[in-house]
């Protein structure tokens, strides 16, 4: 009989005590019932659960491939509306810029508002400045469509991540959902060229736009049906000079990147941004030290495993999107591929890249933990660009590219769904929001980072070839192949350098639960 009423009293699982020690011998059963919580974590079934996850990664589909499905439409826009090839590269900067820039403030936004009402008015701009984009009659539109996008994509995506991150809690669970969304983040540049290159061919170039409604018009019915409208009970008050110093810091440093392709490194409008932005991310790193309701909470970046996993997405993210630009070009101008047989050969890679993120995730990380997981990948993904190497002009795809893209999508698959399990791990639910905008963050400046570089990088190479050379066309062609040669071996450096990091910083084991920081509950 006693043993029956101690679990009478005993509290439901949903629910811990607020200073996680046992409820007192003789407290009600209300008392722990009906705690206070800034949004509730588990309002969904198990069924509606795994409906949501699709859901979000849908909306993460539409964020991600638009990154390149543009790219693909490039040409065929620039012959419609007449802008210049100095004025292309604006097309891509200005998502980037915006995009980059405001993340962390969109992030912040979605821990303050409420996720949903975030992650819905994100698909909702997102659609209405892709529709715009579709329809622009001359270039100043096109490029005003494209930095809407990038700023509600800086809403929707940490929304979507923070959503995933506080849906699904229950670690089995969170293992599959993470492989699932992982693969996703990885693999939709890919899935943006074939999309592109069908889209493109056809149909026309604003369909890369106008797709963005069908997806937008899914998610969000999708996202009102069966997500929870919980808003967080304690809302701060949100870091104005952190924001102003973050946002204008990374804008800096992404415009000065992206500058390197049409500037000299020496150039004001290249070092100068860089410089700028390297002294007001400084100010604001101190400033979080000092705010009293900072943009960034130091105990979100200062977890030894959360820290390791911002570092090895922006190393991965300037690797991965180097090797898409390259080996785009080297598939259409050197095999002359079209843009859908482009697109098709990077599907096997995706699928590999898919079936790994599963199994990491679900059955490696929990046994030996990510200190081995993800340099593994790393050094996988290193060889596999200096393999690429050796890539010629009588190559084949079977006998030569596809075992590289299989081998690279073994590697990065075990990085990003590691990766982005780790980076949300433990947080608070108060910070899902900021540390989701940071995995984004330092995927999106990685990539334009490593994008610039090594687009800049083989630009010299390429000149560094034909010096000395009659430009025949055989002399072109291999200048071609050694400036996506060079590309490839820097390709290699940034994933050792992922591995080196990733090596020292991730701690040894399994993940072990972490208690979730929460505000304190509200006693009946």
């Amino acid at each position: 009989m006693a043993r029956h009423a101690r679990h009478a009293r005993a509290p439901s699982p949903e629910v811990k005590p607020s200073a996680g020690r046992p409820a007192p011998r003789g407290a009600p059963h209300v008392a722990l019932s009906a705690p206070s919580r800034p949004e509730p974590r588990r309002v969904q079934g198990p069924e509606r659960r795994w409906w949501v996850l699709g859901v979000i990664g849908l909306a993460q589909l539409m964020v991600v491939l638009d990154a390149t499905i543009v790219n693909i439409a490039l040409p065929s826009a620039q012959r419609d509306l007449g802008f210049s090839d100095g004025n292309r590269q604006w097309i891509v900067t200005s998502y980037a810029l915006v995009f980059g820039s405001l993340l962390l403030l969109g992030g912040r936004i979605a821990d303050l508002v409420g996720r949903k009402i975030v992650f819905l008015t994100g698909l909702v701009g997102f659609a209405v400045a892709s529709a715009i984009g579709g329809a622009a009659p001359g270039f100043e539109v096109l490029v005003v469509a494209r930095a809407l996008q990038g700023m509600f994509g800086a809403l929707l995506a940490p929304a979507a991540l923070s959503l995933l991150t506080t849906t699904f809690t229950v670690p089995k669970e969170r293992a599959k959902a993470f492989g699932i969304y992982g693969a996703i983040a990885g693999t939709g540049g890919a899935v943006g060229l074939l999309l592109g290159g069908v889209l493109t061919e056809y149909l026309n170039w604003r369909w890369c736009l106008y797709v963005n409604l069908l997806f937008a018009l899914a998610a969000f019915v999708g996202g009102a049906r069966l997500l929870s409208a919980g808003a967080p009970a304690h809302r701060p008050r949100l870091d104005v000079p952190g924001t102003v110093l973050v946002s204008s810091g990374l804008f800096c440093i992404v415009f000065g990147f992206s500058n390197a392709g049409s500037h000299q490194w020496s150039s004001p409008h290249t070092w100068g941004f860089l410089a700028a932005g390297g002294v007001l991310v400084a100010a604001f790193a101190w400033w979080q030290t000092r705010a009293v309701h900072p943009l960034l909470p130091l105990r979100v970046v200062l977890n030894r495993n959360r820290g390791a996993s911002y570092l090895a997405m922006f190393i991965a993210g300037g690797g991965m999107f180097g090797v898409f630009l390259f080996l785009t070009y080297y598939l259409q101008k050197t095999l002359l591929y079209s843009p859908v047989a482009t697109g098709l050969a990077f599907i096997p890679m995706v699928a590999l890249m898919i079936a790994t993120s599963m199994t990491t995730t679900n059955v490696l990380v929990p046994r030996f933990g990510a200190k081995p997981v993800v340099p593994l990948g790393m050094g996988i993904a290193a060889a596999a660009m200096v393999w690429m190497t050796s890539l010629d002009l009588t190559s084949g795809y079977v006998t030569h590219v596809l075992p590289n893209l299989l081998f690279l999508g073994l590697g990065l698959g075990m990085v990003f769904a590691t990766v982005m399990n780790l980076a949300t791990y433990g947080v608070a639910a108060r910070d899902a929001g900021v540390a989701s905008a940071m995995v984004t963050t330092s995927q999106q400046v990685g990539g334009s980072i490593g994008t610039a570089l090594l687009n800049t990088l083989a630009t010299g190479a390429a000149t560094s070839y034909l010096a000395g050379r009659r430009p025949t066309p055989a002399d072109i062609a291999g200048a071609q192949l050694h400036s996506y040669s060079t590309a490839y071996w820097w390709s290699a450096g940034y994933f050792a350098l992922g591995m080196l990091v990733t090596v020292v910083l991730y701690r040894r084991g399994a993940p072990r639960p972490q208690r979730v920081e929460e505000p304190a509950p509200v006693r009946a």
